[in-house]
């Protein structure tokens, strides 16, 4: 394993769903794929050769893109004390999660992960944004990932390349949330505590599955596809991306923004037009990766402190089924919140409005910060 700090980089759209704004050093964005740099953080790279995966596929060198926020502390012992893994969603990266919102909801100074106290490192999953994907030139030929491959890597550049025993916390939101739910079963000892936000601690199943099959079907299904080597947008891509744009936005929202015929033509052609900017092969791979999740089983195991925190609008999980209620109890030194919706959240989407949701990090902190001084 070999590590290495490139000047530049080059900064690959993973997909668009609303406007960008710029303002400040950095781009001020709500969009939950973000593609500007905060140039307040440190970027790198970590590569691992010759990398098998789970289903013994391998891939000569694997690149994992990460950037970090603040600086180590050692405890007594020489170890970091302080560090948080935050994980970014569904075809995604830690672009977004260093834009203006998030920085002014939860890094800055004096907000729950003040980037002055705590070292906070951003991965790039495997499969996404600066990391070794698809569309990075294998195509269909890329190994196929699940998430205990992404969940090995990211403990492999935690353990290995910065060399941390233990993390304080994990912060994962939606596909980084269930990576959490992983951390938590897989390496009870390397955490202190997870929050999961807008996930489900079991596999995915009704509404979720079956948009997901959708979506896939309809990539898959048409021939300008061609066995994913496309040369330009086609139908199956665009109509795919406009159901994923649907399906993450809330009920309320959506019953708010589009009150007649044309409102909803100009939401449906938007979504076309954001289509654009993703690659049809990447988002095919992270879509096919939930399918070896499933923490049901072992919730019972989990012994670091959890704080689970969904959204009452949130169509990928809903909360009428009550299953994160159910599971819950499971979990020893474990507590959860739903925080209900309203016309102005967003869903499952609200997971890229921080603003709405930081007080409960805040909540976790708290009670992460007061366990660890028992």
């Amino acid at each position: 394993m070999k590590s290495s700090f490139p000047k530049t980089l080059a900064l690959l759209i993973a997909a668009a769903i609303c406007t960008v704004f710029s303002s400040g050093t950095f781009a001020q964005s709500t969009e939950p794929f973000g593609i500007q740099e905060n140039p307040l953080a440190e970027q790198h790279d970590a590569s691992f050769e010759n990398y098998r995966f789970r289903d013994g596929e391998t891939l000569a060198e694997l690149r994992i893109h990460y950037a970090t926020l603040g600086q180590p502390h050692r405890n007594q012992a020489g170890e970091i004390d302080n560090a948080i893994l935050v994980l970014h969603w569904t075809g995604s990266d830690s672009r977004v999660l260093l834009t203006r919102p998030f920085m002014e909801s939860l890094f800055d100074p004096g907000r729950p992960l003040d980037a002055k106290r705590y070292f906070l490192v951003f991965a790039d999953s495997v499969g996404h944004g600066r990391s070794s994907k698809p569309s990075d030139g294998l195509r269909m030929a890329f190994p196929k990932y699940g998430y205990g491959d992404i969940v090995d890597l990211q403990h492999r550049l935690v353990t290995e390349t910065l060399g941390i025993k233990r993390l304080h916390a994990i912060l994962g939101i939606s596909m980084g949330g269930m990576n959490a739910w992983q951390w938590a079963e897989a390496y009870p000892d390397a955490v202190d505590g997870i929050m999961p936000v807008v996930s489900f601690p079991t596999k995915v199943s009704g509404r979720n599955l079956i948009w997901r099959h959708l979506a896939i079907g309809t990539i898959r299904n048409d021939p300008d596809w061609q066995d994913g080597n496309y040369q330009k947008p086609f139908l199956g891509w665009i109509q795919s991306y406009q159901l994923l744009r649907m399906m993450i936005d809330g009920v309320p929202h959506l019953q708010a923004i589009a009150p007649d015929g044309a409102a909803a033509d100009r939401f449906i052609a938007e979504a076309a037009k954001q289509s654009s900017g993703a690659d049809a092969n990447d988002l095919l791979y992270s879509l096919q990766a939930s399918a070896d999740y499933d923490p049901e089983a072992a919730l019972g195991t989990i012994r670091t402190r959890v704080f689970a925190l969904n959204f009452g609008d949130d169509e990928f999980n809903p909360d009428q089924l009550q299953i994160l209620e159910h599971l819950i109890a499971r979990v020893p030194h474990a507590a959860y919140k739903v925080q209900q919706g309203s016309e102005k959240s967003f869903g499952h989407l609200t997971m890229a409005h921080p603003e709405l949701w930081a007080q409960h990090v805040a909540t976790f902190m708290d009670q992460l910060e007061t366990a660890s001084r028992k």
